[in-house]
């Protein structure tokens, strides 16, 4: 039996080994943690479950039904804790990987070589550095969201939540529910922006019925809590000594940038930023898949990459919501159980009408919610922007224009911004930006990028220093 191995078991991984497993294929699923369900469904253990945890997700019922076939199938093998480290791509794809504690010493080793690779890696919060950021009570908002469904912690018990994008809802609604007072929901981007990225062709919407029930609900929580939804204000500071004690915030224009005169300051003990988020492709871009002009990866129809035999599915295709990430999953798990099989079967035409009708979602959220340039206004020479390594605006500035450098690679070897611990996922798309607007927004000339990471995950020396005794694990062998 032919083998299909799958990276990531959010909603997209999970719809992906199902459908390859239904399509006749060996399935593998691995995930770096130790519970199914990704970012989206991150619940409490089954340890220590929560009586209602379906009122405090959605499309529950899909996780549950999603996750009791993979468990219950004979051929379907998930292995959690598996942190994916590397891909080679030398006469087919080889996946490198190690399993285990994520701080343990003595983590098995294991390479993959199936015939087909799915690739549902998912993405993170990206949020823009303001003064304060670093404060200890600054959490990015899928932190502060992990932490109350996943363990039923508030952040604070004064929160303020804002950013830019649909998340900012849900990350509220979290909140309240873990027992934190929301004081105010800040959306950067005005209400005319909002309209035009949302209002064309809005009968395109109607195969997307579901959303608005989504949103109604989550209006109705602001409004039960008293919530304020405020448009065109952003935090641009944050104060405290040992914490967050408050934030700055102020109206910004159409841009982002600060409007002098209407700074106001609010009492918290936590904030909660979310500008969007970054897709998690170092491991698309180690096996040689192209990326769309802004940085996705290219898939076809068959949510196939350019790479043979490697396909993906979810938010590293595009920023759509759940719904589009489980129709992309299905057609991705479906054609590559048929490449593994070399087999050909009827296309899963109803996930096709769901991919299609949610795929707009994707774009509407960019036009109405993505990042514009003038954020950096609010910047002081003392923000910090790579906070591994603790380099800060002024000194990035500094050495851009010192060195009049157009090259990504020399500002962060002159600056070791993005050479921290993190590797540049935090910062890094952020000091790519930063050094375009230094340079007139011209493009940098080494075609560097954060996201490219040979190593894709911590891994100690050690571990590298024994790989020759790494097992293999070939098609069919669990």
């Amino acid at each position: 039996m032919s083998e299909v191995l799958v990276i990531g078991a959010g909603p997209a991984g999970l719809a992906a080994a199902r459908a390859a497993s239904d399509a006749g294929a060996s399935v593998v699923l691995l995930d770096s943690s130790d519970a199914l369900g990704g970012q989206f469904w991150r619940h409490l253990p089954e340890t220590r479950p929560a009586r209602n945890e379906k009122y405090l997700h959605h499309g529950w019922s899909t996780f549950r039904a999603l996750g009791e076939a993979l468990e219950s199938s004979p051929t379907v093998t998930i292995i959690r804790s598996a942190q994916v480290w590397a891909i080679e791509v030398f006469d087919g794809v080889a996946v490198h990987a190690v399993i285990g504690e994520p701080d343990g010493a003595r983590r098995e080793r294991r390479v993959f070589r199936p015939d087909a690779l799915v690739l549902a890696t998912g993405a993170h919060d990206r949020t823009l550095p303001f003064p304060g950021w670093d404060l200890p009570g600054v959490y990015t908002g899928g932190a502060a969201q992990a932490l109350a469904k996943g363990e039923r912690l508030a952040v604070g018990e004064r929160v303020v939540v804002a950013g830019a994008g649909p998340f900012l809802l849900p990350v509220a609604q979290s909140l309240t529910r873990a027992g934190s007072r929301v004081i105010g929901v800040l959306e950067a981007n005005r209400a005319a922006r909002l309209a035009r990225g949302w209002s064309p062709r809005p009968w395109q919407l109607l195969g997307a019925a579901g959303k608005g029930l989504e949103l109604a609900g989550y209006a109705a929580g602001h409004v039960r809590h008293r919530i304020p939804y405020r448009l065109g204000r952003a935090v641009i500071a944050a104060h405290g000594t040992d914490r967050v004690e408050s934030v700055t915030v102020a109206k910004v224009d159409a841009q982002w940038a600060p409007i002098p005169g209407t700074e106001h300051t609010l009492k918290v003990d936590a904030v909660c930023v979310s500008h969007g988020f970054t897709p998690r492709i170092e491991l698309a871009i180690a096996a040689g898949c192209e990326l769309t002009p802004n940085r996705f990866v290219a898939v076809d129809g068959n949510q196939r990459t350019t790479t043979d035999g490697v396909y993906a599915a979810g938010e590293i295709t595009g920023i759509g919501g759940v719904d589009l990430a489980l129709a992309e999953g299905e057609i991705a798990g479906h054609f590559a159980a048929g490449f593994a099989t070399e087999s050909v079967s009827a296309p899963p035409t109803a996930a096709i009408r769901r991919r299609r009708a949610f795929t707009g979602f994707a774009h509407r959220i960019e036009a109405a919610h993505g990042i514009r340039s003038g954020w950096s206004d609010w910047l002081t020479d003392s923000t910090l922007i790579c906070r591994c390594e603790e380099v800060d605006f002024g000194s990035m500035r500094a050495a851009a224009v010192a060195t009049e450098s157009e090259s990504f690679r020399s500002l962060k070897l002159g600056t070791r911004a993005g050479l921290g611990i993190c590797q540049g996922r935090m910062c890094g798309r952020t000091s790519e930006e930063l050094l375009c607007a230094l340079n007139q927004n011209r493009e940098l000339s080494d075609g560097a990028m954060s996201d490219r990471r040979p190593l894709a995950s911590p891994l100690r020396i050690g571990e590298l220093a024994h790989l020759s005794s790494q097992k293999t694990a070939r098609k069919g062998t669990p």
